[in-house]
């Protein structure tokens, strides 16, 4: 039996909570806003308009917690990581109540941002944008996305077998996204089991399948050179995914590839870094990504969801590209930021890790063609000065 309506800790909300007694200082000081939920001032303004009506509540009874209260502790939540518990004492707002609101919250971020910053389907034009980003940043022509998955770490979901346990010895669910030249993300697949290997994820999900339809309004083949043969636009991907006509992966044997194959790879591999830079920028910036997610599995999905959006949403609106420059990495270090650190967010200490399931080797001739036609193109016209040092091994 409950003893109090509202227990008495929180009746002092009005005067000690963080949102009333703190947050409306935080504009006054721009660095500390944006260090605290990850965005300038003007932005949290604009989400709001977003969000707001969506999250809002009626005063029925007691006095509703308001949208910005609600979009603030989610936001915080994303950012640090911290516990239900520690946002609530910190907003002293009941425990459920919180946990409520900050799902709720994440699947409102989805459903306003989705259609803004994941569009579908992509137009043609779209896709020649992005492969011209691809060939002016990365140095790869007819490539229009970067693939690579992740596992993200989860606690053990109720009576759900093996399903989610993966070859890590842990539970997750995967993270499957394609990204374009600049770090934002195409397409993404949330909610995996854990168990399953990335290429096989991406070969029956929605996206997956409508590549191998043919029905992405990808654009048609093209020359490279004026004696070559026609090549695809392509997706580059690892050693987990199949090699198909619109899917590249890299020549296997580390330890024996002649001198062209290895320049390919080595190749494929820069182009392939953006995806791994895009959830790196993931984990720096939104903590919550730091540690394994201690939620139910739609609770963590609709996290990510959340997450994937606002990353977009932001890097959309950096036209100084302060999202990603050099020196932003750290945002909790008393120092300022460590130059890089955001390449290495990704690993064995956050709740994203590799997931190293590796494809079949099984490929169409025509495929393997491409792949050789793509390795002479570097090795000849599009060779670049010094791929010669870096070749992968």
């Amino acid at each position: 039996m409950k003893r109090f309506w509202v227990h008495p800790l929180y009746e002092f909300r009005r005067e000690h909570g963080f949102f009333e007694a703190v947050f409306p200082t935080l504009s006054s000081y721009p660095e500390k806003f944006e260090n605290y939920i990850r965005m300038s001032a003007s932005q949290f303004d604009e989400l709001l308009c977003l969000v707001g009506p969506h999250v809002i509540k009626q005063n029925v009874v007691k006095e509703p917690i308001s949208a910005t209260a609600r979009l603030v502790m989610t936001l915080r939540y994303l950012a640090t990581g911290d516990c239900i518990t520690s946002i609530s004492y910190q907003y002293l707002v009941g425990i459920a109540t919180t946990a409520n609101i900050i799902a709720e919250t994440c699947q409102v971020i989805w459903n306003c941002l989705q259609q803004k910053v994941l569009p579908y389907p992509l137009t043609t034009r779209d896709w020649l944008k992005i492969a011209n980003d691809f060939d002016k940043c990365w140095q790869f022509p007819h490539c229009i996305g970067a693939i690579d998955g992740k596992h993200i770490q989860i606690q053990c979901p109720d009576n759900s077998g093996s399903l989610f346990y993966n070859y890590k010895n842990h539970h997750s669910i995967v993270l499957l996204g394609i990204c374009d030249a600049n770090y934002l993300f195409l397409f993404v697949d949330i909610g995996a089991f854990g168990r399953r290997s990335d290429g096989g994820i991406f070969r029956d999900s929605q996206m997956g399948q409508k590549f191998e339809k043919r029905k992405m309004n990808v654009p048609e083949a093209e020359l490279l050179t004026i004696d070559g043969m026609l090549l695809p636009y392509v997706l580059v991907g690892d050693e987990a995914f199949q090699l198909t006509n619109y899917l590249l992966r890299p020549y296997p044997g580390r330890g024996g590839l002649d001198i062209d194959k290895s320049i390919f790879n080595y190749r494929l591999s820069r182009a392939r870094r953006t995806i791994g830079n895009s959830f790196g920028l993931l984990v720096s910036l939104w903590r919550i990504l730091k540690k394994p997610i201690e939620a139910t599995v739609d609770n963590t999905v609709n996290t990510v969801k959340a997450i994937i959006c606002l990353h977009n949403w932001l890097r959309k609106q950096d036209k100084d590209n302060n999202y990603i420059q050099e020196n932003m990495v750290d945002r909790h270090g008393e120092n300022g930021f460590i130059p890089g650190r955001w390449r290495d967010e990704v690993g064995e200490h956050s709740a994203l890790r590799d997931a190293r399931i590796y494809g079949n080797h099984f490929s169409s001739r025509a495929a393997v063609t491409i792949r050789d036609e793509f390795r002479d193109y570097f090795n000849a016209e599009g060779a670049i000065p010094w791929q010669y040092n870096r070749t992968s091994q």
